[in-house]
């Protein structure tokens, strides 16, 4: 019983296979007090021998066959620069029982003690290498991490995340008529850039404008006029070209729209501070203690922000101007008076204000121009002006439509005659060119003059045909907006 527990000890302390052979000489192991010891090459099998648990100090063959497995095997391993280079001992099966007292002795003795001390330092040590290869990724993991909080090219900075109340009426009749104003607070210095969030971009044409200005001295930043299809109905990214720098101030938004029908420019939820929710010069519900939905980044000026889809240059630069972005009063619209210059006297009143509307209809005739006149309606200092325009009939036919801006106080009607006469205004007058408008589609005017203007301008709509047919041809105008750009702050109205 002694001897039996004994041999059970050293099988146990013999964990490392000491001694290397081939599968063919199996069954010269077999049932011998050394089998635990031996690690078995499967050449023939395996592509490339591997050693599991195995520290081999001699390799035994007792064929001829046995012989040159191992002699493949063993050179297949040394490839591997793990294993010092074993010697390969052929053996008589005859005198098998010696043999393998030889051997056992071997693997006991102070030459097996020390195979078995190396095969435990080179495992440790290959268990060290591992733990220092996960803990150098673990390191870079880390490291890459920080890197990328730290040197992010744009971080956000402050967002007010979209909230739809199930009261909402939606704020797209304040862009078209009026504008929806936001302050920023966050402190301007280092802001790169700001995104909107649309739940909604219709599909006809219009355009979204957005204004960004410093509320201390009324000075611009920029300003985007951004078509309806360079929106997504998600987050865009309105980028600046340079970050805002100097003394921190407090930004200002101001956003207003074109078209028949506007984007559905997302608020927040209700916040406590009045003066950071949004407000609009026109009453609505909706903007009771609730800000626009947007967030504030900073970093590299022109780099999009990782979670926006898109992003928006903007389409002018404001920076040392002052900003004064207002709509035609419907008092001023209201005084639109005829000067068409045509032989046709019409049966019906071709040029005419609508009230519930805002809107000017200017109804073209088979011959001249059809014209209306608004006195002084462009201030002094004005740098752009824009309407949008369509026919208002499903069955209206093409018209073309053009404003003209002559000097205040000058004759409207002879205006329009020199440009009917020789299709171009005169040089105190700006023109916008002929569109032709349809009516399934509204079409956006822009006028840009080259310096500010200098006195009070009179505005002028014209119409005129543009096939044989002027039917149902119902011109509607309307969206009349003016941007005046002043470098003193005291032309700026707040």
């Amino acid at each position: 019983m002694q001897e039996l527990v004994s041999s059970g000890i050293e099988k146990r302390l013999g964990t490392r296979k000491l001694i290397a052979a081939s599968d063919r000489d199996r069954s010269c192991f077999e049932g011998s007090d050394i089998e635990h010891l031996v690690v078995y090459l499967e050449v023939n099998d395996r592509p490339t021998p591997t050693l599991q648990n195995a520290f081999p100090l001699i390799a035994v063959a007792f064929s001829d066959e046995g012989e040159a497995d191992l002699h493949e095997g063993l050179a297949r391993l040394g490839s591997l620069g793990t294993v010092p280079a074993v010697p390969v001992q052929r053996l008589d099966p005859v005198s098998k029982g010696d043999s393998l007292v030889l051997l056992r002795a071997l693997t006991e003795g102070g030459l097996g003690r020390l195979a078995r001390y190396s095969a435990s330092i080179t495992s440790e040590l290959a268990i060290l290498r591992r733990e220092r290869e996960t803990l150098l990724e673990n390191y870079r993991a880390l490291e890459d991490a920080f890197q990328a909080k730290n040197w992010e090219p744009i971080s956000e900075i402050f967002s007010h995340d979209p909230y739809a109340d199930p009261k909402d009426e939606g704020i797209g009749q304040l862009l078209a008529v009026a504008f929806v104003e936001q302050l920023l607070p966050v402190s301007s210095l280092g802001v790169a850039g700001l995104a909107l969030h649309m739940h909604s971009v219709p599909r006809t044409s219009g355009e979204l404008v957005v204004a960004l200005s410093y509320l201390e001295s009324g000075e611009g930043v920029a300003e985007w006029t951004v078509p309806y299809a360079q929106l997504v109905p998600n987050w865009n990214f309105f980028s600046l070209p340079r970050a805002c720098g100097g003394a921190a101030r407090t930004l200002r938004l101001r956003i207003s729209a074109t078209g028949p029908e506007t984007v559905g420019l997302s608020l927040g939820y209700p916040i406590a501070g009045e003066r950071y929710s949004a407000r609009s010069e026109l009453p609505h519900p909706d903007l009771d203690l609730r800000p626009l939905a947007f967030k504030v980044f900073t970093g590299l000026p022109g780099v999009k922000p990782a979670r926006t889809p898109n992003m928006i240059a903007p389409s002018s630069l404001l920076e040392g101007q002052y900003i004064v972005d207002y709509r035609l009063a419907v008092d001023t619209l209201s005084q639109i008076a005829d000067v068409s210059v045509t032989p046709i006297v019409p049966e019906f009143q071709t040029v005419r204000f609508l009230e519930h509307e805002h809107a000017i209809v200017c109804h073209p005739l088979p011959s001249g121009i059809s014209a209306g006149a608004v006195s002084r309606a462009v201030e002094p200092g004005t740098i752009s002006f824009s309407a949008s325009a369509v026919i208002d009939h499903p069955e209206g036919q093409p018209a073309a439509v053009s404003f003209l801006l002559a000097p205040a106080n000058s004759n409207a009607r002879s205006e329009v005659a020199e440009l009917a006469r020789k299709g171009a205004a005169k040089p105190s007058a700006f023109f916008s060119g002929w569109r032709e408008v349809t009516s399934s589609q509204v079409v956006n005017i822009n006028i840009q003059l080259d310096e500010p203007a200098r006195g009070p301008m009179d505005l002028m709509v014209l119409s005129r045909a543009v096939t044989d047919s002027v039917d149902y041809s119902w011109l509607k105008v309307s969206g009349f907006r003016l941007v005046k750009q002043s470098t003193e702050a005291a032309h700026v109205r707040k």
